[in-house]
């Protein structure tokens, strides 16, 4: 019966590192099935606990940080690729009266001046940042 934790203890693990993608439950995931294990073989159940224990805390502490460093993934969003290109202002832009518009990749933006600065119709600027759906150029 006691075979029926570990084996429910490592479904929610695998449930939960799965929704958190945070490579903390992944340890307990082995720790639970070292002690199913130990279970299976007729260990006590002080013992299955101490193998849960033992098992999970030592690959949390000796694997974690390597496995966040190498799985680490750096990747670009729509908005992170935005910063650094150049963009036309369609609309003239004023910070004060909350205008402004330009067109990058097809798509219509709002645009605001890092510096308080007017552009008019035309003119190139570079995008520095966005701010919710609005373009932050200088």
């Amino acid at each position: 019966m006691i075979e029926m934790l570990w084996l429910a203890a490592v479904v929610v693990f695998i449930i939960l590192e799965a929704v958190t993608y945070q490579m903390i439950s992944v340890w307990f995931i082995i720790g639970s099935v070292g002690a199913l294990i130990a279970s299976l073989l007729g260990a006590e159940f002080w013992l299955q606990m101490v193998i849960f224990v033992a098992l999970s805390l030592v690959l949390l502490v000796m694997f974690r940080p390597f496995a966040v460093k190498r799985l680490k993934t750096d990747f670009k969003t729509n908005a992170d690729a935005a910063v650094g290109k150049k963009v036309t202002i369609t609309q003239a832009v004023d910070n004060t009266k909350g205008t402004g518009e330009a067109k990058l990749d097809g798509l219509v933006w709002s645009v605001r001046t890092q510096d308080g600065n007017t552009l008019g119709v035309g003119e190139v600027a570079e995008v520095k940042r966005i701010e919710g759906v609005k373009l932050i150029v200088g």
